[in-house]
C-alpha cells in the first residue's frame, strides 16, 4: 500500500532524513521507533506532503505522491493522525467528524462503524472537543482520520499522555482496523510509537531510527530477540 524508497529532507540546513525506505503492508501494523528527536515525526510529515522531501520516491497504491498536495493524498486514501491529536476544540465531537469528510462528496454521513469502535463518542456528540479528556480526544482525533475510509492510517504517538485503559483500546482497534478497516476490508497502518510494550504487542513489521536513518527493521516477533527495546531507551 505504501513504499518509501530514500528519502532525505532538510529543515534550512539540517539534513533531517538520510535515506529512509519502508514499506507499510495491507493487513499489516508497522510500527517506528526512536528516541526523541530522531525524525519520526518529519517521516509522516514529509507522507503527508506537510514538509518537502529533498528526493527520494513516496508510492501509494502505485501511484508517486512525492510532488502531491496533502489534501490530495488524503483523496487517494492516506488518514492521518498527527501527535498532539490537533482536534477542533470549539467543534462539536458531530463537528469534528464531519471534517475528516471533507475528500468524500457532500452529504456523505459519518460512518456508524466509527461508534462501534470508539462509542464513547456516540454519547458526546453534541459535546465540544475541548471538553472532552484526553483519551476522547485522542479517540476522536483516530475516528476523524477513519472518517473518509482511509486504506493507510499513519498516527503519531497515539498513545502519549493517554490513560491505560483508553491505550488498551487504541490497541484494540488498530489491531481490529489492520485486520477488516471498517468495511470489512484490511488496511495498511503505520504507527510512529514511544510506548515499547504497546508498539511491541501490535508490530507485525517494526523499524528503528536514529539521526533520520533506519538502524534496524525486521518482523514485530523479533523486536525482543533483536534487543530493540534496548535500541529505543532514553
Amino acid at each position: 500500500m505504501l513504499e518509501v524508497k530514500d528519502v532525505h529532507q532538510y529543515y534550512g540546513g539540517s539534513h533531517i532524513l538520510r535515506g529512509v525506505s519502508l514499506q507499510a503492508q495491507v493487513g499489516q501494523i508497522t510500527v517506528v521507533l526512536g528516541r526523541n528527536g530522531v525524525g519520526k515525526t518529519t517521516l509522516l510529515k514529509s507522507l503527508m506532503g506537510m514538509v518537502p522531501i529533498k528526493s527520494g520516491d513516496i508510492v501509494f497504491n502505485g501511484q508517486a505522491v512525492q510532488g502531491a498536495a496533502p489534501y490530495v493524498r488524503a483523496h487517494l486514501g492516506m488518514g492521518y493522525v498527527p501527535q498532539g491529536r490537533e482536534i477542533f476544540a470549539r467543534l462539536t465531537v458531530q463537528e469534528n467528524l464531519q471534517m475528516g469528510l471533507a475528500t468524500r462528496p457532500a452529504g456523505t454521513p459519518v460512518p456508524p462503524q466509527l461508534f462501534e469502535l470508539f462509542p464513547v463518542l456516540q454519547q458526546m456528540l453534541g459535546r465540544r472537543g475541548g471538553d472532552l479528556s484526553g483519551g476522547q480526544q485522542q479517540q476522536l482525533a483516530i475516528a476523524r482520520a477513519l472518517a473518509s475510509k482511509p486504506r493507510l492510517l499513519i498516527l503519531d504517538e497515539p498513545t502519549e499522555g493517554i490513560q491505560p485503559n483508553i491505550i488498551k483500546d487504541i490497541g484494540r482497534v488498530l489491531r481490529q482496523l489492520a485486520d477488516r478497516g471498517l468495511d470489512g476490508e484490511p488496511m495498511a497502518i503505520l504507527l510512529v510509537e514511544q510506548y515499547y510494550d504497546f508498539a511491541e504487542a501490535l508490530a507485525d513489521r517494526y523499524l528503528v531510527m536514529e539521526r533520520g536513518e533506519v538502524i534496524a527493521s525486521g518482523p514485530g516477533s523479533e523486536m525482543a530477540e533483536k534487543g530493540v527495546r534496548q535500541l529505543v531507551a532514553i
